[in-house]
């Protein structure tokens, strides 16, 4: 779910809105905005448009608003300054006063008088910039879901890999298994000579199978090879498949602990260890799917 978007647009009041979205793994949709530029009845909206694009994941949402520089000075309010102005010069020639030498120093100290200069804040953020606002967001929340579009085909072709992997070993485990029945008999055998006691050939048998059946790893096999099949069928058939592949590989980890616990050969718990290797890697890269 690691992603990146980023995308701009100019406002009605001139200044330009940035808008930068970026997601790593989570369970939920967890959605962090780092601004307070964002009006309090839009935001809502918007939490809810990332929630249902993105699903889930740490989102962290930067904005920022940068005003133009044409866009910072204050206004004169000409009217004003002109009726300043003119009572002024009205002033002067009633007290025969030559303004013409200080027009410089005039002009600056009428614009320091009251409400010459409208020095309100303008905001920068409307209602007539909803759409626009949405449009910004729709551009940096496809962005992301191109950088994830992305990453998921990475994701795709490292998993099947390690499922591949997993199978293999398994056919390794198979490759093993005579050679361990050979070896629990054997061992059998050895140990009874050494107690030098007679055994019945045919209750020999019965116990052989007995015990063998307790190491019987079929079922798993059977099983872990359902699992796998089932995590791929998945992964090409679901929209949002992270949560329940997750499910399903502990269950493919329950199948190759089994599987290690019966094997009683050091060639399986070699296969075992390199599939529990593989499976782990798994689990962390599920951990990124959707």
């Amino acid at each position: 779910m690691t992603g990146y978007g980023k995308a701009e647009a100019i406002l009605s009041s001139g200044c330009k809105m940035t808008v930068e979205i970026r997601t790593l793994n989570g369970k939920t949709a967890d959605i962090n905005i780092k601004s307070q530029a964002l009006p309090k009845e839009k935001e809502l909206a918007i939490r809810s448009l990332i929630a249902q694009r993105l699903q889930r994941g740490t989102i962290d949402v930067y904005i920022t608003l940068e005003q133009q520089p044409d866009k910072l000075a204050h206004p004169i309010n000409s009217e004003l300054l002109a009726s300043y102005l003119g009572q002024l010069r009205d002033f002067a020639a009633k007290e025969e006063i030559d303004l013409q030498q200080n027009d410089g120093l005039i002009l600056s100290s009428l614009l320091r008088l009251p409400d010459v200069l409208d020095s309100r804040k303008a905001e920068l953020v409307t209602e007539e910039d909803y759409p626009l606002i949405d449009e910004v967001f729709d551009k940096a929340l496809s962005a992301v879901e191109a950088y994830r579009d992305r990453e998921g085909a990475v994701l795709d072709a490292d998993i099947r890999s390690r499922i591949a992997n997993i199978l293999a070993l398994y056919e390794q485990v198979e490759g093993f298994e005579q050679e361990r029945i050979e070896a629990v008999r054997t061992k059998l055998k050895h140990n009874l000579d050494e107690l030098e006691q007679k055994v019945d050939p045919q209750r020999f048998e019965q116990e052989m199978i007995f015990y063998l059946e307790k190491l019987d790893i079929n079922e798993e096999k059977v099983r872990l090879r359902q699992h796998c099949k089932y995590f791929l069928e998945t992964m090409e058939g679901e929209v949002y498949p992270g949560k329940k592949l997750g499910f399903i590989i502990q269950e493919i980890g329950r199948e190759i602990n089994t599987t290690g616990s019966k094997a009683n050969h050091s060639g399986i718990q070699k296969c075992v260890v390199k599939m529990k290797d593989e499976l782990e890697k798994m689990r962390e890269q599920s951990m990124n799917v959707l």
